[in-house]
């Protein structure tokens, strides 16, 4: 049975015509992804970092085990079929703003200058308020945050027949907001929301929230990389619901957090104990900037500061874990621009209560980190979407330092590295018609 038919019989619709990705924020980090993809797609580059063009899964036991790529087991877009749009609060294109960004070398921009040139910025939905350091004039003209929304929807629409697009996926590769706590009255329901929208609440309704109502209410999987309140929220939830649509979010898993998600199951798994874990980041770039803002260093330092919780469990060690006290610090460093480096010192001990500690210096490249996540993520909602799979996807925890989760009911999310890698791999394995055949202790 050929791949295609095999999907029809489990209902997964097929990877077919164009997919078109619209990116929030034309930065730095999408500007790397846009032009990664446009450079694998000439020859002139490798995916390097990207599970869905290199991961393999086994599939099978026994005689019958073999070891298959993603798009062996499950219909996945091709990166040539993919079309690229975005929103930002400047007009530069994707080439200016590429090579602004200076994140890749001036010689690797120029070598898919026409395509990115062709990449202009629609205007973005936004509310200043919410990111304080930012001070573009490419700014929808909305009286409330319910005409927001029609314009979003407009966008995706207009984008979509222009393009000759069979299907959308929105993701947010914008700065952080202000935090935003969530606020029963307006965030428990949707019709609450849609109500504060139309009253033109300001307060409980970011901008980011309009950009996923957009999607959602298009027919479109929504993705939130930044580590925004936005699709985490009740209403939201059932919004998904009602369109039966994916969710993922938030905040994508890169530099200090995807180390932070690997090392700590070490301490776990040989049963160490924990007295304080310290993280403190230098990073440069626009991202840095906005981080600065003591608002929006806040709502990264919650996304940050959950990974340990799960993955450490007090209730069930507390001689190990009880009263360990953990840091998080991000400083604004100009000179380094999107090379950010990551400092962690942990104090652990061992036998008897003695102590020992641990340092790690991650010199990394944010958005080198990043730009394989996005494309990650954004061929495995459009797949989720085909196979029929709405709400929350907690299958794409691996790729976020805060997983969603439905904390209404108390579920306790997955911040264990290897654990999410087992919820990736069985997801795709039953996606693609084989047995989901490893468990999470």
């Amino acid at each position: 049975m050929s791949l295609s038919q095999k999907m029809e019989h489990l209902n997964v619709k097929p990877a077919d015509g164009k997919l078109g990705i619209m990116v929030v924020g034309l930065g730095a980090v999408s500007t790397t992804f846009i032009a990664g993809v446009f450079s694998v797609r000439k020859g002139l580059a490798k995916p390097v970092g990207a599970m869905t063009q290199y991961d393999k899964i086994r599939v099978g036991k026994g005689e019958d085990k073999k070891y298959l790529s993603y798009g062996e087991i499950v219909p996945l877009a091709k990166l040539d079929d993919i079309v690229f749009g975005a929103w930002d609060v400047y007009p530069a294109n994707a080439y200016q703003a590429a090579m602004y960004a200076e994140v890749l070398k001036e010689k690797d921009i120029n070598q898919v200058r026409d395509e990115l040139e062709a990449i202009v910025p629609m205007k973005a939905a936004f509310d200043k308020n919410y990111v304080k350091r930012l001070d573009g004039d490419n700014v929808k003209d909305c009286k409330t945050r319910w005409e927001m929304v029609e314009q979003l929807r407009d966008d995706i629409r207009r984008f979509k027949a222009d393009n000759n697009c069979q299907r959308i996926v929105v993701i947010w590769a914008a700065s952080t907001e202000i935090y935003v706590p969530v606020y029963e009255p307006v965030h428990g329901t949707l019709a609450s929301l849609e109500q504060a929208m139309k009253d033109n609440d300001t307060v409980h309704v970011a901008p980011s929230m309009c950009y996923a109502y957009a999607a959602l209410a298009e027919g479109v999987p929504f993705i939130m990389g930044a580590p925004n309140t936005t699709v985490d929220i009740p209403a939201m939830w059932e919004m998904a619901e009602k369109t039966r649509m994916p969710i993922s979010g938030k905040d994508f898993k890169t530099g200090q957090t995807l180390v932070k998600s690997g090392f700590a199951p070490i301490i776990s798994t040989r049963c160490l104990g924990l007295n304080g874990w310290f993280s403190t980041n230098i990073l440069g770039n626009r991202d840095g900037l906005v981080l600065d803002e003591p608002a929006n260093f806040h709502t990264k330092e919650v996304s940050k500061l959950s990974t340990l919780e799960s993955i450490l469990q007090a209730d069930k060690h507390p001689d190990l874990y009880k009263d360990y006290f953990h840091k998080v610090c991000i400083n604004y460093y100009p000179p380094r621009n999107d090379n950010k480096e990551g400092w962690d010192n942990i104090d652990i001990f061992g036998w008897m209560g003695y102590p020992m500690q641990v340092k790690i210096n991650f010199l990394c490249r944010d958005s080198i980190l990043a730009a394989p996540l996005l494309l990650d993520l954004c061929l495995l909602s459009d797949l989720a979407a085909r196979a029929g799979r709405f709400g929350i996807q907690r299958f794409l925890s691996f790729f976020f330092k805060s997983p969603m989760h439905d904390y209404a009911n108390d579920e306790v999310p997955v911040n264990h590295l290897f654990q999410q890698y087992v919820m990736l791999k069985n997801a795709i394995r039953e996606m693609g018609g084989y047995e989901p055949d490893e468990e999470i202790d």
